[in-house]
């Protein structure tokens, strides 16, 4: 029996060992990727490090060259041109008001696509529909009409004309990330709630939201990024410098005949050391959120 058994595992042993070593070599595959990715991404960081330290006319003349010199007047013209105090306060106002009146709205949505109960399930697929069409139109279509609004309701160079279009294009990505979620958590916790008398109300604030955190994080920080980066709506709706948002303030390096190259680049990684920043603190979270929102309901 005992050579019997020996003879018998041994295919065995061999394809454990071959799926190990399949998965092994899938794995290798996959670093590999990762480190190309990074590679590809750090890339152009690095060469606009290098761009920031030349002068325009070496910009121009060698792009792809080592700076012969390390000058540190870019990023000296870049400071004294903006007004970082004041974009920094109006890209902060925007974002504190749009996240927050997008999180109301997008948690109340969200909760009752989730958990309401519709006289029609037709009716139900129809709003569904209507959200992942939001996704798929491009924002740039509305820019237009979205100006013509701005003068008729005379809201246009106002912190309103900016807080609208950003709370429009981004509730139908946030208000599905939370009806993923919420369809994945079960009912129970909601059900007992009610039962110790819970109203409406009290059931969303004390019960539902705290569980929907992590969700909420990953909005947070989605919406931060996508308020400080935006370019085409504050190009399009602000025209008054009191108005002027961090993205729209690299602007003021390119003149009517001539572009401050230097200038630039040297504000955009002024600008985007803030951003690598944040990113890094809070990249758990933003793991966190969209495995938790990508739960099949």
């Amino acid at each position: 029996m005992s050579d019997l058994a020996k003879i018998s595992s041994g295919p065995v042993i061999k394809r454990v060992k071959g799926k190990q070593h399949t998965l092994s070599e899938g794995r290798g595959g996959r670093t590999v990727l990762a480190y190309i990715v990074t590679l590809c991404i750090l890339l152009p960081l690095l060469w606009m490090v290098l761009l920031s330290f030349k002068s325009n006319s070496d910009i121009l003349n060698n792009p792809f060259s080592f700076p012969k010199t390390i000058s540190f007047g870019n990023y000296a013209r870049a400071l004294e041109t903006l007004n970082l105090g004041l974009l920094y306060k109006n890209t902060f106002v925007i974002a504190a008001i749009t996240i927050v009146i997008e999180i109301m709205i997008t948690f109340m949505s969200s909760y009752a696509l989730a958990r309401m109960v519709f006289r029609s399930e037709r009716l139900k697929r129809c709003v569904t529909a209507l959200l992942l069409m939001g996704l798929a139109i491009p924002a740039f279509i509305l820019l237009f009409p979205v100006y013509r609004l701005t003068i008729f309701f005379g809201i246009s160079n106002t912190y309103a004309s900016l807080v609208i279009p950003y709370i429009a294009t981004s509730i139908s990505f946030n208000t599905l990330l939370f009806t993923g979620f919420l369809r994945g958590f079960p009912k129970e916790v909601e059900e007992a709630a009610v039962i110790d008398g819970c109203g409406l109300f009290t059931l969303g604030r004390a019960v539902v939201f705290p569980i929907i955190m992590p969700v909420v994080a990953t909005v947070f920080i989605f919406n931060v990024l996508y308020i400080w980066n935006e370019f085409p709506f504050a190009v399009t709706l602000i025209s008054n410098e009191a108005m002027t948002t961090l993205s729209l303030g690299i602007s003021q390096f390119k003149g009517r005949f001539n572009i401050d190259y230097g200038g630039i680049i040297a504000a955009s990684i002024l600008l985007i050391i803030p951003q690598l920043a944040f990113f890094v603190f809070f990249q758990r979270f933003i793991i966190e959120g969209m495995t938790a929102g990508a739960v099949k309901g």
